[in-house]
């Protein structure tokens, strides 16, 4: 990517820490539990005083244009993290929906849900505070017979139900940003990501429309009123915040989290600040991105400053590609405290008693 310089001469107000404590609601540890210290150092710096590893049952590994992802024993994750450092860490289950995309995800859907309902049982036993739901859901898995198995099928009904009757939220990832449906060319805004990471790409015919997985992830929250669902990175449209403004405004059960996606968010600044406040007890915070001192700043630059003009982390947390550059949205300090932490000690079954002598 070609660039030119820019003589512009602003201020840089850039945070050393978050102006109130913060939680990140999406993240990923993707088992590295060596690093477990070095995050901690970080997040005690900065001013983080809980961290979601949304996938604490799993390992993922790089390579191929993408990812690979691992069932892993949850008990690595409750040992190197919660019990390590208590109050420190809370983790979400991907329960059943771990195989790999080349199997069916399930032969006799009866089974699989009884298995998944019985796994998700007991690792809210073992203190996990919500269930993953991975986008593999409506784009990849298919049953026994080789059928596409999307989001709102009604053969899953009841893990979301019992999620409800047991009081935890879901977090389902539906679609992506809308440069990845479109053809991978030059005039593509994702073009560089989607060179480097092929399989981000869902241009080919064979996958479902994004219209598509929007549509029903939205009858899915839908049709299941008594449980809570995050819908994360905006909501999956933040191009079009207008629909994730309709969409919030009609499913009372559904929130947000801002993970990787201030890049989107700060092109629009207005627009962005506007809706963060309107829906101030809707919005998480996360980043979805490696912990580093250079990422938090950013995030807190972004939702604390004015400041214009500035560079942002891609989705794999590196500085340096950016398509455009962002400007913060300067939000009032209610807003940011429900953001930051409030909302999230809401919808987080334990998290309160968590960090209550930390808020």
């Amino acid at each position: 990517m070609n660039k030119r310089k820019c003589y512009l001469f602003h201020e840089k107000n850039i945070p050393r820490r978050a102006k109130f404590p913060v939680v990140d609601a999406h993240n990923h540890l993707w088992g590295q539990w060596d690093k477990v210290d070095e995050i901690i150092a970080v997040m005690d710096e900065l001013g983080v005083v809980s961290y979601c590893d949304l996938t604490a049952d799993m390992t993922v590994e790089w390579g191929d244009g993408g990812y690979v992802f691992h069932q892993e024993d949850i008990n690595r994750f409750l040992e190197n993290c919660p019990a390590k450092y208590p109050g420190r860490f809370y983790g979400f289950t991907v329960a059943g929906f771990a195989k790999p995309v080349a199997e069916p995800l399930f032969t006799d859907h009866k089974k699989f849900v009884e298995e998944s309902i019985e796994l998700l049982n007991r690792r809210v036993e073992q203190g996990v505070r919500g269930l993953k739901v991975l986008k593999e859901l409506g784009l990849h898995w298919r049953d026994g017979s080789g059928k596409l198995i999307p989001v709102d099928d009604e053969r899953l009904f009841p893990i979301w139900e019992e999620a409800g009757k047991l009081g935890i939220p879901v977090l389902i990832h539906q679609s992506d940003p809308y440069g990845f449906f479109e053809p991978v060319t030059p005039e593509n805004e994702h073009y560089e990501n989607l060179k480097k990471y092929t399989s981000w790409s869902f241009a080919d015919p064979k996958f479902p429309r994004k219209k598509e997985l929007l549509e029903r992830r939205d009858n899915l929250v839908r049709q299941h009123p008594n449980t809570t669902f995050i819908l994360p990175h905006v909501g999956n449209f933040v191009e079009n915040l207008a629909y994730v403004s309709e969409m919030l405004d009609s499913l009372p059960n559904a929130c947000i989290d801002i993970s990787a996606r201030i890049d989107e968010l700060g092109r629009q600044p207005y627009t962005s600040r506007e809706f963060l406040i309107k829906y101030q007890d809707r919005v998480l915070f996360g980043t979805d991105m490696p912990v580093t001192r250079e990422i938090y700043r950013c995030y807190f630059r972004f939702l604390e400053t004015f400041d214009e003009y500035f560079d942002y982390p891609d989705y794999d947390g590196t500085f340096g590609g950016s398509r455009w550059m962002i400007c913060g949205v300067g939000l009032p300090d209610d807003v940011l405290k429900k953001i930051y932490h409030g909302n999230a000690l809401k919808i987080i079954p334990g998290l309160m008693e968590d960090v209550k002598n930390k808020i």
